[in-house]
């Protein structure tokens, strides 16, 4: 480990421990360096990357405060990162490998919690795709907003953060199948009306099934159209085997 990182490590314990709630302000930069045994160097250095992990915020003229800690706001990094991994088919892969594995068992918990009024909302959602079913990108949207409002019913906040970090890379696909697949739009509305359906019965079971056959529905159509485009980027003759 190195010295940013043992710093990085002290001022985390800080945190850990309580002794910097969510909230407040940290020492002045000698201070907290002679608190935790550092150069101050080093002590700035951790701040930094604390900063850049959303852990701390330093404010101009200010100071440097902990966050409110809360994980929609400690997660928000992954959205930018999975954002990166734009052009490797093989993430896109292995992210909506990651959807199947959480996505399905949220979507049964949510069943179990989900109230009269988060209900109504992702009926709203739902309905709003019917109305939208000749828009792919309106449609998308609204797809995504009912997953979203799903998940949100969980009461969850870590496990609605990852996900939403998944879908902004997974509303990229979702909108390309769109495009390229003209019966996309029917079976996917079927598909979120099963999950609506089943929601609404409270059924965690039928619930967790109906959105496991979604994402696997998408999952495989995204698999079968990469491996479709490769083959049709191989050189004349190298298709085939």
């Amino acid at each position: 480990m190195s010295l940013t990182d043992k710093a990085i490590e002290q001022i985390r314990e800080l945190i850990r421990t309580g002794a910097l709630p969510p909230g407040s302000k940290l020492p002045p930069e000698p201070d907290l360096a002679a608190q935790l045994g550092l150069s101050r160097n080093l002590a700035r250095e951790a701040v930094k990357a604390l900063a850049v992990a959303r852990v701390l915020e330093v404010r101009r003229g200010d100071g440097t405060y902990v966050t409110s800690l809360q994980p929609s706001l400690l997660l928000e990094g992954l959205g930018g990162a999975v954002e990166l991994l734009q052009g490797d088919s093989v993430a896109l892969q292995d992210l909506m490998e990651v959807r199947r594995l959480l996505e399905p068992v949220a979507t049964g918990l949510a069943a179990t919690r989900i109230s009269d009024d988060q209900l109504a909302e992702v009926k709203g959602y739902l309905d709003a795709m019917r109305d939208a079913r000749d828009d792919v990108e309106r449609l998308n949207a609204h797809d995504a907003a009912f997953h979203r409002a799903v998940v949100s019913a969980t009461g969850n906040e870590s496990l609605l953060a990852l996900l939403e970090g998944i879908s902004g890379r997974t509303l990229r696909a979702r909108i390309w199948r769109g495009l390229v697949d003209i019966q996309a739009a029917g079976r996917t509305l079927a598909e979120h009306e099963a999950i609506f359906a089943a929601l609404s019965a409270r059924d965690a079971a039928l619930s967790q099934a109906a959105a496991l056959l979604h994402v696997s529905n998408t999952e495989k159509w995204l698999r079968e159209h990469l491996r479709s485009a490769e083959a049709e980027a191989l050189p004349f003759g190298t298709a085939s085997g």
